[in-house]
């Protein structure tokens, strides 16, 4: 198959991810008062969205493993249709959290798949530019996500948000069958899986223990957990940043995060261009130390009198720049694992929105100030340029 018809089925399958937490945001005020809590409350879904999310890819990883890509991604799509419906009818809270989770578990065992399955067809710089194809493909989805979200709110109410989830995941579904795992593919990927499944029968825990075992490739598991933190602190501080600090309108906060899209869009596009000369981890350690740069130089910003206009093209860059971080950091991780890739797959994407959401947490607890933010920005970025600086070689060079 070409890159473009790998990719986009992929990419739309992993989407459901994204729209399942961006878009039904508009709906928070109007959901709080149908199921008599606060708005805090209903952002306690999006938390236990992201924790359920994290541990279905710990136990789906295995299991796609030994039963194969396909009977796991379709039991996920089947578990995250049913709770989806099911969510749009109901009229408790405690339930809006029980199928909630439930929902992100299936949305696990699905996203657990995808850089599984492009592990499976690709090798070297081809996996590395099949991830970034996927995420300029996917990167849309949270961007018109809260707008789609809005208009369904308009039209009807927030019960028709979770109904969209569930048309949308059956569609997915459709796409998968109708091209990775139609007649004339699904032949080679059923053998792919008997294959693995012959060559490495391991118990669920061991599979863990194999993976883990490949020391050189867990440096890539905190790269990519810090990395993403730190674009996940700049989401959970934005508004703050931008409407409170700079005191920016609405429509110039919009403006000014749509710019962060744009950015990782470009630099996506770049990494796919870049990679036909050089290798992924090349790559890697180049954007994690203009990272730290574009980092460093917003905390050195922030002891002085800022100036939005000097401030928002950096914090811009650190950002964008993740769009070459996470395809390399997940081409060269998986690398390691022609076998066992669900189960490294899994242990890399609990890892990541695990570890990433307590240090989001974390940063809620401290006093809200620009400094701290950057600062704790800048302890993440520091730490990945030191992982990618440790000596151990790449499986993926060329």
């Amino acid at each position: 198959m070409s890159q473009f018809r790998l990719a986009f089925p992929l990419a739309f399958t992993i989407a459901i991810v994204p729209f399942a937490v961006d878009t039904y945001l508009p709906s928070f005020p109007v959901m709080a008062d149908y199921f008599s809590v606060s708005v805090h409350d209903i952002g306690l879904t999006v938390a236990i969205y992201v924790f359920a999310l994290a541990f279905g890819q710990l136990i789906g990883g295995p299991l796609a493993d030994k039963f194969g890509r396909q009977q796991i991604m379709f039991i996920g799509l089947g578990v995250f249709i049913l709770s989806s419906a099911i969510i749009s009818q109901l009229q408790s809270y405690n339930q809006l959290l029980i199928f909630r989770a439930l929902q992100a578990f299936g949305g696990g065992w699905v996203a657990v798949c995808i850089p599984a399955l492009a592990r499976d067809k690709t090798e070297g710089i081809e996996t590395a530019k099949l991830f970034s194809l996927i995420g300029l493909i996917m990167v849309a989805a949270p961007a018109i996500a809260p707008a789609i979200g809005g208009a369904l709110l308009t039209w009807k109410d927030w019960n028709s948000i979770f109904v969209f989830l569930a048309a949308y995941a059956v569609l997915a579904a459709v796409v998968l069958k109708l091209t990775l795992f139609n007649r004339k593919h699904d032949h080679s990927q059923q053998e792919h899986d008997a294959e693995i499944s012959r060559t490495q029968e391991l118990a669920f825990f061991s599979r863990y223990l194999a993976v883990i075992r490949v020391r050189p490739a867990l440096r890539f598991i905190g790269i990519q957990i810090l990395t993403f933190s730190i674009m996940l602190l700049f989401i959970t501080h934005a508004s703050f940043i931008y409407q409170q600090h700079f005191a920016v309108s609405t429509s110039g906060f919009s403006l000014l995060f749509a710019a962060n899209i744009v950015a990782m869009w470009c630099v996506m596009m770049l990494n796919r261009f870049l990679l036909n000369r050089f290798n992924p981890f090349s790559i890697l350690r180049v954007a994690l130390f203009i990272q730290a740069l574009a980092v460093l130089f917003n905390f050195v910003l922030s002891q002085t009198a800022l100036s939005l206009w000097t401030f928002a093209p950096c914090l811009i860059l650190t950002v964008g720049i993740t769009g070459a971080c996470s395809p390399n950091s997940q081409a060269c991780y998986m690398q390691y694992f022609k076998i066992n890739g669900g189960t490294a797959a899994a242990l890399m994407g609990a890892m990541q929105f695990g570890f990433s959401g307590l240090i989001s947490g974390l940063s809620n607890l401290m006093p809200e100030s620009i400094t701290g933010v950057i600062l704790a920005q800048l302890v993440c970025s520091l730490l990945a340029v030191l992982l990618v600086l440790w000596p151990a070689r790449p499986a993926v060079e060329k």
